[in-house]
């Protein structure tokens, strides 16, 4: 590590810089008395913040259909976001790499009947260390993908493409598949039993040499949803956005999940039936290798170094 700077990261709450221990929130904020806080995740490579712009677009659309006004412009909350990164540098080694948060909520509420914002938003950006181990096993083994006894909350009620911090229910689902196999992923379905989403990632299958995933009128818009679809295009691989139910999973060539940590996790098993042969498949390596020669990180060597 590199030990010059402050000893303890810095955050960024609404407006200052702030140690990591001194960040707090009033109990009256409504991220804390109504899990009303819209959020985004974004991964560094090689120190440098990947695709931050579409998170940035991404969260302000759900600010917007929150009827969240975080006092900032997007350029000015990327140049937050950015100061928040190159003041915690000194925190991370030359193969390190982080998150970079950011949670917004309404800002200070007393409780009553109306959740009208009539006060700052409250706006938290961090950094923390991308610790990789808990996957690393599964790029080449491939991870065992189970269903949760839980649906996906309708887009009629919430629509999946806000990114929110009420996580209980996705909580609640991938306790739920872990019932099942306490290693497992955990994959949603909707209320019509189509393939919705992971707790916190996309799905994809390969069938008949085509590129599938679910479309967003019931998962979240993922940046790295999107990066896969981009990739696998570029790489002349047919995709495409449709709806799946656990039949096509089940009978896929390949499956694998999509997300800011990982990137892209291979699934060799689904609800306890081997997908395919058992193996990571050629065209989640391709996407893989493709997703590494894009960022100039060996994706999955990285995750593996931090075992030893």
């Amino acid at each position: 590590m590199n030990s010059s700077g402050p000893l303890e990261r810095q955050v960024y709450l609404s407006g200052k810089m702030v140690p990591e221990s001194q960040a707090t929130v009033s109990i009256f904020d409504s991220a804390v008395l109504l899990g009303d806080c819209v959020t985004e995740s974004t991964r560094t490579f090689r120190h440098e913040p990947f695709e931050l712009d579409q998170h940035i677009t991404r969260l302000y659309r759900s600010l917007k259909v929150c009827r969240v006004n975080p006092g900032l412009t997007p350029e000015e909350m990327k140049q937050a976001t950015l100061h928040v990164l190159q003041s915690n540098l000194n925190h991370m080694g030359p193969d390190d790499d982080c998150w970079i948060v950011h949670n917004i909520s309404r800002g200070l509420m007393k409780p009553g009947p109306s959740p009208a914002q009539s006060n700052p938003a409250t706006i938290m950006i961090f950094t923390s260390h991308m610790d990789l181990r808990g996957w690393a096993k599964y790029y080449t083994e491939g991870c065992h993908a189970v269903t949760s006894i839980s649906r996906a909350i309708p887009a009629q009620s919430l629509d999946a493409r806000i990114k929110n911090r009420s996580r209980l229910f996705y909580t609640l689902a991938d306790a739920e598949a872990r019932l099942v196999d306490p290693d497992a992923q955990c994959v949603i379905l909707d209320i019509d039993g189509n393939i919705s989403e992971n707790k916190g990632g996309n799905l994809f299958v390969v069938a008949e040499g085509e590129l599938r995933t679910p479309s967003v009128d019931n998962c979240l818009a993922g940046v790295s949803r999107q990066t896969v679809l981009d990739l696998g295009r570029s790489l002349g691989i047919p995709t495409r956005e449709t709806h799946l139910q656990m039949y096509d999973l089940y009978t896929a060539d390949e499956v694998f999940f999509t997300s800011t940590p990982y990137c892209i996790m291979p699934a060799t098993r689904f609800n306890g039936l081997t997908v395919g042969d058992g193996t990571v498949g050629p065209v989640t390596r391709r996407l893989l290798m493709a997703w590494s020669e894009k960022v100039g990180v060996d994706i999955v060597a990285q995750a593996q170094r931090q075992l030893s």
